[in-house]
């Protein structure tokens, strides 16, 4: 073959079908250009049956999809003790993206709870072939990722205060030992590398027969050639799933099927947000200078050129993700389906495409100059429009569950299956990963979005990962409040569930738009303005996207007293109550008000929405309740009006009494402000005097503009999520997601007060709970202040104590009205006392922090009480 860098290979390579070229594959992709029937483990047919045995005709999980992932959910659960496991699969093992993937794996993952799954997975992968008796194919030289920025290095850092409190060995190291570890780099431009020692690559096809033969020695069974012809619900809650076998019942289905998920979906009427990326990388024949070492090269990841290279044999493999102008989708899958045949094959590849990536790879890696290309890969790989997998049951329908959109599929595998495996089993999630909760996308994704985030996310798959990141491909969507056009040109705007949301606002000679950063950056100072509004004046905040539950009927009392930890409010109250897990996590934080008898409006955050109510239909249906639930999130706004001077302005729309004696905190009331009607609940996340006001979507526009008139004499304006951020912090409020998860119980997160374990309902998780409180606790919530330098906490950082990590951070934020930043962490009982210093990483810098007595800034109605006390002395 020619030289990688010679114009002859641009010219001659573009549109060759690699489906031709065998010389010096990868040994995955050597083994699926066999002609005669892959054999199982046991050296059986591809059918893994005897001619004569029937097909079982019920099962308790059948799952559809026999790539790494589908397979992997098979074992775990068959290992779990699941006695009837079945996995459907159309052609054969690891037909579709896993065949062809470049197999590699990372414990490093940006995320937070995501370095759990790639930990296990590599754990497992160690193992696996003692285990099953079928070689892996498992190399682990280590990683690193190079930084040649001086953002990049600070992006190195910040990712290493977010890893210590994690197993993960991780290391920040020097270019000379970057050097060390890959002799044949060009060092002009390292400044830095993260280290992973633990990171490498795997055969994916032996990787999915060591799992496949797991899942049979465990009980499972697997059939092919299996397609599923359809889907078909009972009234019991299974499936029936029709194949050319004949039909299988089963308890529960997973759709594991890659890029024929959509397919799957489509037969139960699901439009799942997946597309096709035609993904390429290039493999070389032996290279003299890989081939003279004495140990395997670590894999490399030049994040400014956006490619990751390993060695292949003697030679090299690297892989680039093109910017999303050049990047290629297969949207005719999305519109037409899949070609039926598809299966282990690949597209035309097209070097022209990669160029500037390859020139970026010979600059960093010298030595490919003059390699032989012997291979270019194109093959698909399924993207959601986060780039993140779609992973646990899905809202709307029973017993669907789903495992797709895995566009790193070989290192999520074992962990996704074994996450998946104990959800199934354990009625909950092990850990919780809403991240890649399946019901984050809703009717507002659209294929037209799906697509324009699928180009974002692979076109910035290295892109400097800044704290607070917005990416702005396809947005808006359909999900705008009806201010949106009247604060768009004012506002920085966030992204929140499909709804543009104000993060902060603009003023004559502010520096505008989105600026990231990983130190104080232009939002700084206005956010700081937006907080002294709310403390001194009066602020409105669009709240629409806020999810919103309305739940009637008979049960609807007994329903709710079931799942919240809370009592239920009394009719015209409102409370924040909590739903929990089975194991006393905290599953969810709902604002509940009781409208009228029996009639019950639930609010939850905006990334919750679909989280939430899927929760309450399955436990509805489960305890066969009469009610009624209808999710109003895209009907009603919302808009909250907050400050001391808040009653004043609203008070001048209505003739209805909005003084404190009247219109009590945590009170409901419908009102008509100035025409509009709504319904008013005294409540503010920014812990000061405040309405959330809801209404009908389309009176958002008249509704503000009113509140707006009504409060110019009380110097009224806008004010976004970074400064309630703020001030709820100051307030001690603790938020859904950072304070709060399924990693956590109410307990230790300090939500004592809202959990009433003396109520006589047997609420959902109120055993585990008990037995909980019957123990001491090992860690709990702490409140921290801090002196910085231009950085503060946002969360996820690590907390160290006598050089060694105790803890993390779950938010933080600049408190502009005690200028600090604060904190909550999570840190030992016994370091958890007032007055107890430690410190808290910053960007590979320890800021000593304090534990201090919560909350800094007493609440409103705190101060009213306390000030009605004074005065009756």
């Amino acid at each position: 073959m020619s030289r990688i860098a010679s114009s002859y290979v641009r010219s001659q390579l573009r549109g060759i079908n690699v489906r031709f070229w065998y010389y010096g594959l990868p040994r995955c992709l050597f083994r699926s250009f066999s002609a005669s029937a892959p054999e199982n483990s046991t050296g059986q047919s591809r059918n893994n049956h005897h001619p004569a045995k029937r097909w079982k005709d019920k099962a308790e999980t059948v799952i559809i999809g026999g790539g790494c992932v589908g397979v992997s959910v098979a074992y775990h659960l068959a290992k779990s003790g699941m006695k009837d496991v079945v996995l459907l699969e159309k052609s054969e093992l690891t037909a579709g993206s896993t065949w062809h993937a470049a197999g590699l794996t990372a414990y490093y993952h940006p995320g937070i709870n995501l370095k759990k799954v790639h930990y296990y997975s590599i754990k497992l992968y160690e193992s696996l072939e003692q285990e099953t008796g079928q070689a892996v194919g498992f190399h682990q030289p280590g990683s690193i990722r190079i930084a040649s920025t001086p953002s990049r290095v600070d992006e190195l850092k910040y990712q290493m205060t977010r890893t210590h409190w994690h197993p993960t060995p991780q290391f920040l190291i020097t270019p000379e030992k970057v050097q060390e570890l890959f002799p044949l780099l060009n060092m002009d431009k390292v400044l830095a590398g993260l280290y992973n020692p633990g990171d490498g690559h795997i055969d994916p096809y032996s990787l999915t027969m060591a799992l496949a033969a797991g899942a049979r020695l465990y009980g499972a069974e697997i059939y092919y050639p299996a397609p599923v012809t359809g889907l078909r619900p009972t009234e019991d809650g299974k499936w029936d799933i029709e194949t050319s076998q004949g039909t299988i019942r089963a308890d529960r289905i997973v759709n594991a099927t890659g890029f024929w998920a959509r397919e799957v979906g489509k037969l139960i009427g699901f439009e799942h947000p997946l597309i096709p990326v035609h993904h390429q990388y290039v493999v070389t024949a032996t290279v003299p200078a890989v081939k003279a070492l004495k140990t395997e090269l670590p894999v490399i990841r030049d994040l400014e050129g956006s490619y990751y290279l390993r060695q292949e044999r003697d030679g090299l493999l690297f892989g680039p993700y093109e910017k999303q102008e050049k990047m290629k989708l297969q949207e005719s899958w999305v519109t037409d389906g899949v070609p039926p045949g598809f299966g282990k094959e690949l597209f035309e590849s097209d070097l022209d495409r990669i160029m500037e990536h390859v020139e970026a790879a010979i600059d960093m890696v010298p030595v490919l100059k003059d390699a032989d290309i012997i291979n270019i890969v194109s093959g698909p790989i399924t993207y959601t429009p986060d780039l993140l997998p779609m992973v646990g049951p899905h809202q709307g329908v029973r017993n669907y569950w789903v495992a797709v959109g895995f566009g790193y599929g070989i290192i999520h595998a074992g962990g996704m299956g074994k996450f998946l495996s104990d959800w199934i089993m354990n009625g909950e999630p092990s850990y919780d990963l809403i991240e890649v909760d399946p019901n984050r996308y809703g009717k507002w994704t659209t294929t037209k979005y799906t697509a324009a985030k699928a180009r974002e996310s692979y076109g910035f798959n290295n892109i400097v990962g800044y704290p607070k990141e917005e990416r702005f491909a396809g947005r808006p969507t359909t999900r705008v409040s009806g201010i949106y056009e009247m604060l768009k040109s004012s506002a920085s705007m966030g992204f929140h569930a499909g709804w543009e949301q104000p993060h902060w606002f603009y003023k004559p000679g502010d520096e505008t738009g989105y600026r990231p950063s990983f130190r104080r950056t232009n939002w700084f100072e206005p956010v700081g303005r937006e907080c002294q509004l709310v403390m001194e004046k009066v602020g409105v905040i669009d709240l629409t996207p806020f999810g919103k539950f309305l739940i009637k009927g008979a049960d609807s009392k007994r329903l709710l007293d079931r799942l919240l930890a809370n009592v239920l409010p009394k009719v015209g109250s409102t409370n924040i109550s909590h739903m929990l897990t089975p194991r006393g996590r905290v599953y969810s934080e709902v604002t509940v008000t009781q409208l009228s008898d029996g009639e019950f409006l639930l609010v939850t955050g905006s990334g919750s929405e679909l989280h939430d109510l899927r929760w309450i239909e399955q436990k509805a249906i489960d305890g066969a309740y009469n009610v009624e639930i209808k999710n109003v999130t895209d009907e009603m706004g919302v808009l909250g009006v907050t400050g001391p001077n808040a009653r004043l302005v609203l008070q001048k729309l209505t003739t209805e009494d909005l003084s404190d004696s009247t219109f009590k905190f945590l009170h409901c009331r419908p009102l008509t402000l100035a025409g509009t009607s709504v319904t008013a609940i005294r409540i503010s996340y920014t812990g000061e005097l405040g309405w959330e006001l809801y209404h009908r979507r389309q009176d958002t526009a008249t509704l503000y503009r009113n509140i707006m008139e009504a409060g110019q004499d009380a110097g009224i304006d806008n004010f976004g999520t970074y400064a309630m951020n703020s001030l709820r912090l100051e307030k001690g409020f603790r938020a859904w997601g950072a304070e709060m998860n399924c990693d956590t119980n109410p307990l230790e997160a300090g939500l004592d007060y809202f959990i009433k374990l003396n109520k006589p309902t047997d609420f959902i998780g109120k055993q585990a709970l008990l037995d909980i409180k019957a123990k001491d606790l090992r860690r709990k919530l702490a409140y921290l202040t801090l002196q910085t330098d231009n950085i503060d906490p946002e969360g996820n950082e690590t907390v160290w104590y006598n050089g060694k990590v105790v803890g993390n951070t779950t938010s933080g934020a600049y408190s502009y009205t005690t200028k600090q930043s604060i904190a909550f962490a999570y840190i030992p009982t016994e370091l958890n006392n007032i007055g107890q210093m430690v410190d808290i990483e910053l960007l590979g810098h320890n800021y000593r922090a304090t534990i201090t007595q919560e909350p800094l800034i007493l609440t409103e109605p705190t101060r009213t009480r306390a000030k009605k006390k004074d005065d009756g002395k």
